[in-house]
């Protein structure tokens, strides 16, 4: 999720999730991938399901909550990640997700101002029946120097106890500045050298490491046990790096995932942050992941 404009003080959750591209004209449904593999080619299946994280999809959802979520069910996709609720309630969103065969096990929250917001927070996911609470983004205030990466390491190992207490886990999501240089290390080396390993997971957005020039692989091994969760956008060769649809690019998410799954990985979202046409760009992912 690329929210560089997104302002923790400035927005509200609401405001900040409605900032969304492309919808869905007359809530038509996409032609169903969801039994594209059947036979020989589910024997083939080896992910098994397809996450996605509804960023992608932040228009359509915006302008025809319904039609979207049966769009995307339709797409092949099982899972979701979410990032905000449309003024919908738990129940509501229990009601269609049962009706088209989705689970949430994860969703995106800003980190809060202050420590007090936490629990507002924890009682949302536990409401949704979310089991993992990830933190998406974070501004200037907590990067670039070492003493605001320790400063975001201490919210985190917070917000983490937190989470444990109320029976949920706890993650932080990367863009690629955390892989910036600060002195002879990193923001991220900083990061999850400060934080409980056993509290504080990790979910790998595989395309900004890559643009940051890191292998996933190499992250994934150096953070066994882990790195619980995903993000699978491709990216184009190098210098240039644009986001792309899974398979459309050079990122070997075949390999990636195998691997992955062996290291700990257990939930993997399709996410593309500024899609020409979302529902599309979903469609194309989701058909290149049933290969995998």
């Amino acid at each position: 999720m690329d929210l560089s404009s997104f302002s923790q003080s400035a927005l509200s959750r609401r405001e900040a999730l409605q900032l969304l591209a492309v919808g869905v004209a007359g809530g038509a449904v996409l032609p169903s991938l969801a039994h594209a593999a059947s036979g020989d080619d589910a024997d083939r299946r080896r992910i098994g399901r397809i996450g996605l994280q509804l960023y992608t999809v932040r228009t359509a959802l915006s302008k025809d909550l319904e039609g979207t979520i049966a769009a995307v069910a339709a797409a092949g996709i099982t899972e979701l990640e979410f990032a905000g609720y449309y003024d919908k309630s738990p129940a509501w969103w229990s009601e269609r997700l049962k009706k088209h065969k989705l689970t949430a096990p994860a969703t995106h929250e800003a980190l809060p101002a202050t420590d007090d917001g936490w629990s507002a927070i924890l009682d949302r996911a536990k409401g949704m029946g979310h089991e993992i609470v990830i933190v998406p983004f974070v501004g200037n205030a907590y990067r670039g120097s070492r003493d605001n990466w320790l400063k975001l390491s201490e919210r985190l190992n917070t917000g983490a106890q937190k989470a444990k207490a109320a029976g949920l886990q706890f993650a932080y999501h990367n863009h690629d500045f955390e892989f910036a240089p600060v002195g002879d290390t990193t923001g991220y080396e900083i990061l999850t050298s400060n934080t409980d390993a056993s509290l504080v997971k990790l979910e790998l957005d595989m395309y900004w490491a890559v643009k940051a020039g890191r292998d996933p692989l190499d992250i994934m091994t150096a953070h066994k046990g882990r790195v619980i969760c995903c993000h699978v956008k491709d990216a184009s060769a190098a210098p240039e790096r644009k986001m792309l649809d899974v398979g459309a690019g050079t990122i070997d998410f075949k390999m990636l995932l195998d691997k992955g799954r062996k290291l700990g990985l257990k939930h993997w979202f399709i996410e593309h942050d500024q899609p020409a046409d979302a529902l599309a760009s979903i469609k194309a992912s989701a058909a290149a992941m049933l290969k995998y």
